[in-house]
């Protein structure tokens, strides 16, 4: 009897730490979408200028870093929202270049897209309690096909590889989503601030991916 007691309430601890750990991951989302939205509204208005391909991975690369050293710690708050805010900036001069040449309403489409495959994905987990982890060897083999083509393409900036990539990111994404969420609800994901980081560039990566799979669709010439 006393064992059943200690089982149930060991239980009950870990559920309501999940809850928690699920409930502060949407809420820091929720408020690092709403701020890096502005930060590419206003890189837009200012027409700021486009990184590099270099300053993109080195600034990308260089916060992730600095806000999985810092999670464990209120630092990482701040952390994470220089990252998503830098990744915001970044949207502004591409959100800027569809503008520009007419497709404003690829942008529309994209960003309903996104909604939809997070919303879908994250549902189905939530939904059915699913654990996920069987994607990690799929994960593993799908980020390498992908560095290796993004690493191409930097030298070959061939159109239809540049489309073929976007569609691997695209489902590298959803998985991403599907397997972020089922470590947290199966109590592997403990750290909000992590989890946080791996849903927005989950968010920001199929959003891109939108745009240029929807651009090229859209595109008549």
């Amino acid at each position: 009897m006393e064992n059943r007691l200690e089982h149930s309430y060991a239980r009950s601890e870990s559920l309501i730490s999940t809850h928690k750990v699920l409930r502060n991951t949407y809420l820091l989302l929720g408020m690092t979408l709403v701020f890096s939205s502005v930060v590419a509204f206003v890189a837009m208005s200012t027409n700021a200028p486009a990184l590099p391909w270099w300053g993109l991975l080195v600034g990308f690369y260089g916060l992730l870093f600095l806000t999985n050293a810092t999670a464990n710690s209120a630092t990482g708050l701040v952390s994470v929202f220089a990252l998503t805010g830098f990744l915001g900036y970044t949207l502004g001069p591409i959100l800027n270049r569809y503008v520009g040449t007419g497709l404003g309403d690829t942008v529309v489409l994209a960003l309903g897209a996104t909604a939809l495959v997070f919303f879908a994905c994250s549902a189905y987990v939530l939904t059915t309690k699913k654990d996920m982890s069987f994607l990690n060897g799929m994960m593993m083999a799908l980020f390498v096909v992908v560095l290796v083509g993004v690493i191409a393409n930097i030298f070959l900036a061939m159109p239809t590889l540049s489309l073929a990539l976007s569609g691997l990111f695209v489902i590298f994404s959803s998985g991403a989503i599907l397997l972020t969420t089922s470590n947290i609800i199966q109590g592997g994901e403990t750290n909000y601030i992590r989890a946080t980081v791996d849903l927005y560039v989950s968010l920001y990566n199929l959003f891109v991916s939108f745009l240029q799979i929807f651009g090229v669709l859209g595109n008549d010439d």
